[in-house]
């Protein structure tokens, strides 16, 4: 009875000693792992210059493939179909920012004049109960504005001055990004058999294969987000034009051009278009309008946005929420960005490490003996 009771406990001894191993074996592999992560984003970070144009240049050419490809394949060169592409999409961009211009210089008048009125309405309601500020009052007020604007101007001439270097490192990277664009465009057809004679068929057939899937990923992040820009951009564009704001089209225009700059392009194209309908049409107006930017770009950003990039990129709406929330907090406006396709990148990578386990577990299953069991030892006849 004692044997068996001490056979009992050493059978325990043993199992929670093999649960141990296990546990500190994958707790090893785990840190490792976290590690590994870890410097991997501290040499993004230190690399950031680099890495933010080649993510904007590949964007970029998953514009501009569809169309280059059909050039090739009607007989033209690579580097003549990626001139091409460059060159008529900078001209659309640049036609659509020339026609936005003129349309609001052409509405300019009629702002400014909304605008005289109004200041004329404040100054009247101002002289009113119950404030009952005379001339002089404003005046003063005024003038005391001035000397507060004065007594900041070297923190707010070094704001302009930060702001002017972010706009100057902005053009280079912009700038960067197109000349790469136009290399991947050219030469992207031929990366892939590069990429397997680099790094051998075996390997580089798994290699060539996610390369692929990123890809299609990135091609569907891109057209996703110009769903949610074109959506928010017309919804706002109809409460502009229902409430009678001048200059609808330009501003719809702009939110639909604002919504690819996560964050800031979204608020500064709301704010000008509350901004408009406040100097133009007044207070209500503008309240009315401020309510509209609000809804659409809450519901746009916190449900469409997550349903349909959960949708195209296979991520759950709550993974999209929590990456971009972390890519915000580490890298800024660009992390907000970029954070969804890395992510999206990141999962083919790991679902395409899934299937070759599996396929290779499947592997291991049709390779054992009938009647044997992988793991399985010989026991000895009782």
């Amino acid at each position: 009875m004692r044997v068996e009771r001490d056979r009992r406990w050493a059978d325990k001894g043993e199992a929670i000693g093999h649960g141990v191993s296990w546990l500190a074996r994958w707790s090893l592999r785990v840190a490792l792992a976290a590690l590994g992560f870890w410097m991997a984003v501290w040499v993004i970070g230190q690399l950031w210059v680099v890495v933010m144009p080649v993510l904007l240049g590949l964007l970029i050419t998953t514009v501009l493939w569809p169309p280059a490809r059909w050039l090739m394949s009607k007989g033209l060169n690579s580097a003549l179909a990626a001139t091409i592409v460059l060159v008529v999409g900078l001209a659309v961009l640049g036609g659509v920012i020339a026609a936005i211009s003129s349309s609001i210089a052409s509405g300019v008048p009629e702002i400014a004049q909304s605008a005289t009125e109004a200041v004329t309405q404040l100054q009247d309601w101002a002289s009113g109960p119950p404030l009952n500020l005379r001339d002089t009052d404003l005046d003063r007020l005024i003038a005391q504005g001035l000397e507060q604007i004065k007594s900041s101007i070297g923190s707010i001439a070094g704001g302009l001055l930060t702001g002017a270097g972010a706009v100057t490192s902005g053009v280079v990277t912009g700038l960067v990004a197109l000349l790469l664009a136009f290399f991947f465009v050219k030469d992207g057809a031929r990366f892939t058999p590069w990429v397997r004679g680099l790094i051998g068929e075996r390997a580089g057939g798994h290699v060539t294969t996610v390369l692929e899937r990123i890809w299609v990923t990135l091609g569907n992040f891109i057209r996703s987000q110009a769903v949610v820009s074109l959506i928010d951009a017309v919804f706002i564009g109809l409460g502009l034009v229902i409430l009678g704001v001048p200059l609808a089209i330009p501003l719809a225009a702009l939110t639909f051009l604002g919504g690819f700059i996560p964050i800031v392009g979204a608020l500064i194209a709301g704010a000008l278009a509350v901004l408009v309908a406040l100097v133009s049409n007044g207070l209500t107006t503008a309240v009315i309008m401020l309510i509209i930017v609000i809804v659409v770009q809450q519901v746009e950003g916190n449900v469409l946005q997550p349903i349909l990039q959960s949708r195209s990129l296979r991520l759950h709406a709550a993974v999209v929420l929590l990456v971009v929330t972390a890519g915000t907090s580490l890298y800024g406006i660009a992390g907000a960005f970029f954070s969804v396709p890395v992510a999206a990148a990141v999962a083919v990578v790991m679902r395409y490490l899934g299937e070759v386990i599996e396929a290779r577990s499947v592997v291991m299953d049709t390779s054992q003996p009938d009647g044997d069991e992988p793991g399985e030892t010989e026991r000895s006849p009782e």
